[in-house]
């Protein structure tokens, strides 16, 4: 295994440096794993599903991004109020920068110049010069800010608030509110339909799914969830993806350990999954065949066949797993 790993890491090298802003991805495959407490990224071979390397970062490493080229990824840490920037030819955290307190979700700007990160406990959207590594502005949101993420042009930015109940919108330009829109109780994540007409909010504590209309800012559906011998307290909605052709919305349930499918266009539930206790983050490999969903309570990653839509795997990470992105 660590023969693999050392030649996988020297096709890394080799890739990235010639590689531009407008690279493609490496396409490795690797799965990468943010584990809160055990503050590390946890490395996955796809083909083993077995770990590979551990990464140690900052303390309490949450929300993650790659750029664009797939070089680098970089790492939101709630403790230690920074993102660290990891190299991935060497494996290893090479710079941190600067946050307020307690980042958690962060996103970068459509020419990878700005990042903009949540701050948990200063209630702010902050603006970061990637290059310069500060902090440009601090726009105020509501209290315990967490999903983030822009138009596709990258003038608007949408937060949302956890205690406010509420989706900020934001112009970027002039780096103010311009609209504020009421959802359900602690929105956590978004989804961009790949059309760009929608945009799916997860509301973690009421369990459900809002979808707005991103031309009216209205609310045209609410979604939600109750997979079967659960209660509907106990279900608990926080990450949500949308696959490439714009069918299908993976959802994760929290603390109802599931999983759901959702028909993007009906808007009806097709099918729930079984996976980990407290399922939160979740990715899909580069084909999407696969499905992998972080579970911070039992501290493992549930495989998910998309084909026959059953869990096939469980792979033991760090403790309290959060994010899972995947370099493909």
């Amino acid at each position: 295994m660590k023969t693999w790993f050392v030649v996988a890491a020297i096709v890394v090298g080799l890739v990235a440096f010639g590689a531009t802003q407008d690279a493609t991805a490496k396409d490795t495959g690797l799965i990468f794993v943010s584990n809160e407490k055990s503050h590390s990224i946890m490395v996955i071979d796809p083909k083993s599903f077995t770990v590979v390397q551990e990464i140690k970062t900052s303390r309490r490493p949450r929300d993650m991004k790659f750029n664009r080229a797939h070089t680098r990824l970089y790492v939101a840490c709630g403790d230690d109020d920074v993102i660290d920037v990891i190299d991935l030819e060497k494996m290893a955290v090479v710079d941190s920068i600067p946050t307020g307190p307690s980042p958690e979700v962060l996103y970068f700007s459509p020419d990878e110049k700005i990042i903009y990160v949540s701050n948990e406990e200063d209630s702010s959207l902050s603006v970061i010069d990637v290059e310069q590594r500060i902090v440009l502005e601090e726009i105020a949101t509501g209290a315990e800010p967490e999903g983030v993420v822009t138009s596709e042009d990258g003038k608007i930015a949408y937060v949302t608030s956890e205690v406010a109940d509420m989706v900020h919108v934001i112009d970027t330009v002039g780096r103010f509110v311009v609209d504020n829109i009421i959802v359900g109780t602690r929105p956590r994540r978004f989804a961009l339909t790949p059309d760009g007409k929608e945009l799916w909010v997860s509301a973690e504590l009421s369990g459900e799914v809002y979808i707005i209309d991103r031309e009216s800012l209205e609310i045209v559906h609410v979604i939600s969830f109750l997979p079967p011998g659960f209660r509907a307290v106990d279900v608990t909605p926080v990450e949500l993806k949308i696959s490439r052709d714009g069918k299908t919305a993976f959802v994760t349930l929290g603390r109802a350990n599931h999983m759901a499918y959702v028909n993007v266009e009906t808007r009806e539930i097709e099918d729930y999954v079984l996976v980990g206790r407290r399922a939160w983050g979740i990715t899909a490999n580069g084909d999407e065949s696969l499905l992998y969903v972080a579970n911070g309570l039992s501290d493992d990653v549930t495989v998910i066949d998309n084909k026959t839509r059953k869990a096939i795997r469980s792979i033991p990470v760090g403790r309290v797993p959060y994010t899972v992105v995947v370099d493909s």
